[in-house]
């Protein structure tokens, strides 16, 4: 157990992090991709705020990430105001379109959302973006987008995980004309050092800055307004409509103008001192809060960080929450989920009797109410994850900054001439209309992208998340516990080597499900994986510092000192900037 947000030593010497933890007094950014944290810390250096800086970041992550993050996808937003120390959340997700029935896939495709527009939702992220402008921020939609237009329009040099993972996915991408022109130029993945441009994007967002600087003279809202009915009414929705109408989709010029993203209360548990907030059950963030309940009751620090007893509990902790996952969360607006229950330390107190230190759980163990799980072990090796990217921003006045924005761009096609990929995010629902995450008209997806903020009232701040989508909420608990219990400032927190177990279904379809598996990165010793296989875990190993086991990005926010860390993963191109 710890009493909150052990305030981080700084690690001393070069040999200590790979990158340098970054320190300033006015502002700190990290985001997925290092020219989006750049256009974010530019923003602030303007005069911006943590909302005008995340959603100028958010956005770039769209086009320089765009084989995980999609313009049009899904941004998943939390923001901590200093001002009121409220802290709320824009949900980011889209909705199903009307036309959709709850037995639509069981009839037409054996239960399986198939590859395609067919799993599209209505694109949220634009509107995301937008509510958070309007509601704290203090810029314009033109300049906020301006970094990602240039990127867009001139191009950035390619860098090798994009160009590996568009390498993996070149079936995909092969499927849709539209999506090879601009995925596979000259009918090959764009190599390390090429440079990448995507014309048909950067005229997209024109448009829409366009449409807002048409109405500037009546002001800023006005504006804001005006770039959002561009997306969702304007000629972006027409050509989206006419491609769904032409090649058998769902998504009507009604379900696109009548998106509004929520705000909605955060879900809050206590962890020691400090408060943690995540998004709602309509993504997997209170799985998060599950986790800190039942650790919450062992001595960590006793165990030794990642001994082999440390790693077994951590991992038949995670075990137990994506076990109500699966059978509880779900877009609570459609299906009940006992949240207040789930989230309680009573509850927390019952599921720790599951866990044996001398034995590990075969497979998932049982949810709450033990219903049966029924699941099959799938073939081969977990997927790849369909991906995503973060970014947090904390600002001079205290405020902070928590997004995920996703959607990757090989399962569905780019809609001709804009450059976009509306959100494919139906990839996350059940065909079955008796599971939590089932399709319905209108009912939000179970999102994996969930991020997370800690507050210490009066103390200290913590925005932090990653990508890696089951591997999100793990790779955020190890990092979490490696600050709060062990006392690492957050770029050590993040380069610690890390593990993942796969012994749920997983969130996308076909959702494979893999008993037992853990992975265990390879700077953790062979001895701890030996341990852990005669406790009966399934051991497999990644190579050192894989992509996979996330990109955690964190910023830590010292009230007391007045001085802000940032942390970025160098498992992929995160990277973090501060003054």
């Amino acid at each position: 157990m710890t009493d909150g947000l052990a305030r981080p030593q700084l690690a001393q010497g070069a040999a200590q992090t790979y990158r340098p933890a970054i320190a300033g007094l006015r502002h700190v950014v990290v985001a997925g991709h290092h020219g989006a944290a750049h256009a974010g810390f530019k923003i602030l250096e303007a005069g911006g705020n943590a909302v005008d800086a995340g959603v100028a970041a958010g956005i770039c992550l769209g086009v320089l990430q765009s084989d995980l993050v999609n313009v049009a996808g899904v941004a998943p937003i939390m923001y901590y105001e200093a001002k009121t120390k409220q802290v709320l959340t824009i949900s980011g997700l889209g909705t199903w379109p009307k036309a959709v029935t709850p037995d639509y896939f069981q009839k037409r495709h054996g239960g399986k959302i198939p590859d395609g527009i067919l799993r599209t939702v209505v694109p949220a992220a634009p509107d995301a973006w937008i509510m958070a402008l309007e509601r704290w921020g203090t810029m314009s939609f033109g300049e906020v987008a301006e970094a990602a237009i240039r990127f867009a329009r001139d191009g950035f040099v390619m860098y090798p995980l994009m160009s590996e993972l568009i390498g993996v996915n070149v079936e995909g991408y092969k499927r849709w004309p539209s999506s090879a022109a601009i995925y596979l130029p000259n009918g090959r993945p764009p190599q390390p050092g090429d440079i990448f441009k995507q014309t048909d994007l950067a005229r997209s967002l024109q448009y829409m800055v366009d449409q807002e600087n048409a109405v500037k003279s009546r002001g800023r809202a006005a504006g804001l307004s005006a770039a959002r009915d561009a997306f969702y009414k304007g000629d972006i929705a027409a050509t989206i409509v006419k491609y769904h109408r032409e090649n058998d989709g769902l998504m009507t010029a009604e379900d696109m103008a009548g998106y509004r993203s929520a705000i909605e209360p955060p879900v809050r548990v206590r962890f020691g001192n400090m408060d943690v907030y995540t998004c709602g059950p309509w993504c997997q963030g209170p799985a998060l809060g599950q986790m800190l309940n039942l650790v919450s009751g062992y001595d960590l620090k006793s165990l030794g960080h990642n001994s082999p007893a440390y790693v077994h509990l951590i991992t038949e902790v995670m075990k137990l929450a994506f076990a109500d996952r699966e059978r509880y969360y779900g877009d609570p607006r459609f299906v009940e989920v006992p949240l207040d229950r789930l989230m309680s330390t009573s509850y927390a107190a019952e599921r720790r009797q599951l866990i044996r230190m001398d034995k590990a759980w075969p497979g998932m163990p049982p949810a709450g109410d033990a219903a049966p799980t029924g699941f099959k072990r799938a073939a081969g090796d977990p997927p790849v994850p369909m991906d995503t990217s973060y970014v947090c921003v904390v600002d001079k006045h205290g405020n902070a900054f928590s997004a995920t924005p996703s959607d990757t761009s090989a399962d569905t096609p780019v809609i001709p001439g804009t450059g976009l990929c509306p959100s494919s995010r139906g990839s996350q629902n059940w065909g079955d209309p008796a599971h939590a995450s089932s399709v319905a008209p209108g009912k939000r997806p179970r999102l994996t992208p969930a991020p997370a903020l800690a507050v210490e009232p009066g103390r200290a701040l913590l925005p932090f998340g990653t990508p890696g989508g089951d591997v999100q909420k793990q790779a955020m608990l190890q990092v979490l516990l490696n600050m709060t219990v062990f006392g690492m400032d957050p770029q050590r927190a993040v380069e610690q080597p890390r593990f993942a177990t796969y012994s749920f279904p997983d969130s996308f379809q076909p959702h494979s499900y893999f008993p037992g598996w853990l992975n265990l990165e390879g700077r953790l010793p062979k001895a701890t994986g030996e341990h852990l296989s005669k406790l009966g875990h399934d051991v497999h190993w990644w190579p050192d510092w894989i992509w996979r086991a996330g990109a955690v990005c964190a910023i830590y926010a010292d009230q007391e000192k007045g001085t802000i860390t940032g942390g970025a993963d160098p498992r992929r191109p995160a990277y973090a900037l501060g003054w």
